[in-house]
């Protein structure tokens, strides 16, 4: 049993002692292990020149790090919280993704930008989003979340050792949370697969970071025979596992950590909606926040946050009366 920090710490630690390009940059990294201790001990192994902590501006060392990447090394930034990179948007999306591009391919950027995410822990609405859709409309970028030891140790070998610069999104309330984890320094997860946790036949279920757990909840909780997708990779995301599934179910859901509006949900039921409209059994269901702030109070956060026993009732409904049920907020209003 291994905790997601711990994983996300052996995946550092492993791709440093692998290849002498990989650096690390962020606050607090060094000497201070990491605010959620995801990189204590890797400064007294592997020292300050390649374990690296910056000045307190995210627009300086993004910056430093597309150059050392441009000029071949591999750095892995960390952002504190996701939030934190607002001010760096232009090093990552302007020039970051573009290089390839404006190069015509003799120049790679291969940057990994890796951030604590999602809501849950009582951080407040400035610090509790996931905010994957400032990446995902980005052409060069590629876009992942974890959703356990198992999987941000898969993500982030791959991801350190593409070409391109990726970002990596980590569920913070997940950092303490242990899953098995038996797997070869040399597992990875494709970058743009997604995997099937659980095998069912009357919906698929789509979800990604702390939601997944929540969907296997709602599906084991509530009697549900669902299919389970973890999504892992958001952008590109999986064509090919999605639309399988839902070919063989007639129903989908997605289960997401964000608003309707703003939710990775909308291209997939887009997709499916267009490529499947004859074989569904009923109207695709997006499970999302309502369209509000993440809220600081603790109950009024549990209260945003889909639960399983919410994903669970919203689903039979789903597949009961093969109607899309009225969200929660919706309903209250």
């Amino acid at each position: 049993m291994m905790r997601m920090r711990q994983a996300v710490m052996k995946a550092l630690d492993d791709a440093l002692r692998e290849d002498p390009t990989v650096i690390m940059m962020g606050e607090d990294i060094a000497a201070a292990g990491g605010p959620f201790k995801v990189t204590e001990g890797l400064l007294e192994i592997h020292g300050p020149q390649r374990v690296i902590d910056t000045p307190i501006s995210e627009m300086a060392f993004m910056g430093a790090a597309v150059g050392a990447a441009v000029c071949g090394m591999k750095p892995v930034v960390e952002m504190m919280f996701i939030e934190f990179i607002g001010v760096a948007l232009d090093q990552l999306t302007t020039q970051a993704a573009t290089m390839r591009y404006l190069s015509r391919g003799r120049l790679t950027t291969p940057l990994v930008v890796r951030a604590s995410a999602g809501a849950g822990q009582g951080f407040g609405c400035q610090h509790s989003q996931m905010l994957d859709h400032w990446f995902r409309g980005t052409p060069g970028l590629k876009v992942c979340v974890a959703s356990g030891s198992r999987s941000v140790y898969g993500l982030l070998r791959s991801a350190i050792e593409d070409p391109d610069p990726v970002v990596v999104l980590e569920p913070r309330i997940l950092y303490g949370e242990r899953d098995d984890f038996d797997e070869p320094d040399t597992f990875r997860i494709p970058l743009g697969k997604a995997e099937v946790v659980r095998q069912g036949k009357d919906a698929t279920i789509v979800a990604c970071g702390q939601m997944v757990r929540v969907a296997r909840k709602a599906v084991e909780q509530g009697g549900i025979d669902a299919e389970v997708i973890d999504l892992l990779t958001i952008w590109p995301w999986d064509r090919e596992t999605i639309l399988n599934s839902v070919r063989k179910t007639g129903r989908l859901i997605t289960v997401e950590e964000a608003t309707a509006g703003s939710g990775w949900g909308g291209d997939i039921v887009a997709t499916v909606s267009t490529e499947l409209f004859g074989e569904l059994k009923a109207p695709p269901l997006r499970i999302t926040l309502p369209d509000a702030p993440v809220p600081y109070n603790g109950e009024l956060e549990a209260r945003y946050l889909p639960s399983p026993e919410y994903v669970a009732m919203q689903a039979a409904s789903l597949i009961s009366k093969n109607r899309t049920p009225e969200p929660w907020w919706r309903k209250a209003s």
